[in-house]
């Protein structure tokens, strides 16, 4: 059954009581920050494993789900940033984001791993690769919530594609009733994830995230440009699969070094 999800009201304190969906608890430490992902697209392409193992670290683990890896690009808008007990500055808490990621595990946590993160606030950039050790890289970026959602994405600084920086130009919009995925789902599999590894200078890192079931859409998705994954050698499928997120507040930990 579909049902709408409500997210705009809860706390950041309150959704620390909601943890009945996941499947380990949050950290007891207290969260370092908080934000809104907004107007999120989600684009997942599926692989044969050995074509994503060659590019994932050795120590990471590939989690599949019907025997195939998948690979998925996020571009969205983050709002409110903020630490526990301070106001979100507007100039720097709110930015657009573009991330291409897998999903792995380790040590039987299940999460993603980042083969890169374009930002459009330079801040942001230095902030993440100093103390989260993740591949940010700065971006010239606008997203445009009109007729759908407008999003390009022109890296600035960083590994770069056969024809220049890479990019991304696309419009989105959802096209049906918002859901929450089914448990053990494809849709629960590629979206319920609750950490995020690092691995930087043969050290492996993971950070705690939380936040509720994603309010799902399916989406209808027309893109005019895509490189993203030209600098790790891949070519994307042709269709993938999408799902549309209007907002989802999460709560971020600081990473613990695990190797």
């Amino acid at each position: 059954m579909e049902t709408e999800v409500h997210t705009s009201y809860i706390t950041a304190d309150s959704l620390l009581f909601a943890v009945s969906h996941r499947p380990w608890l949050p950290p007891d430490a207290p969260w370092v920050m908080t934000q809104s992902w907004n107007n999120l697209l989600f684009l997942h392409y599926a692989f044969e494993p050995q074509v994503l193992r060659e590019i994932v670290p050795d120590v990471l683990t590939l989690d599949l789900y019907g025997g195939q890896a998948w690979l998925s690009i996020t571009p969205f808008q983050i709002a409110h940033t903020r630490p526990p007990g301070i106001p979100p500055i507007p100039s720097i808490s709110t930015f657009p984001e573009l991330n291409v990621r897998t999903y792995v595990t380790y040590d039987g946590k299940p999460g993603v791993y980042f083969f890169s993160l374009d930002a459009g606030n330079l801040s942001a950039v230095w902030g993440a690769r100093i103390f989260y050790r993740l591949p940010y890289w700065h971006a010239s970026m606008k997203l445009e919530a009109k007729e759908g959602i407008h999003f390009h994405s022109k890296r600035i600084h960083g590994p770069a594609a056969k024809n220049g920086m890479p990019e991304f130009v696309g419009t989105y919009r959802p096209s049906g009733e918002v859901f929450e995925p089914r448990p053990r789902s494809l849709d629960d599999f590629l979206t319920g994830r609750y950490c995020l590894y690092a691995f930087n200078r043969n050290r492996l890192y993971r950070a705690e995230i939380h936040h509720l079931p994603w309010p799902l859409q399916p989406a209808e998705v027309h893109i005019e440009r895509n490189t993203l994954v030209e600098p790790l050698g891949l070519t994307l499928p042709d269709e993938p699969m999408a799902h549309f997120s209007r907002m989802l507040k999460v709560l971020i930990w600081a990473p613990e070094r695990l190797l």
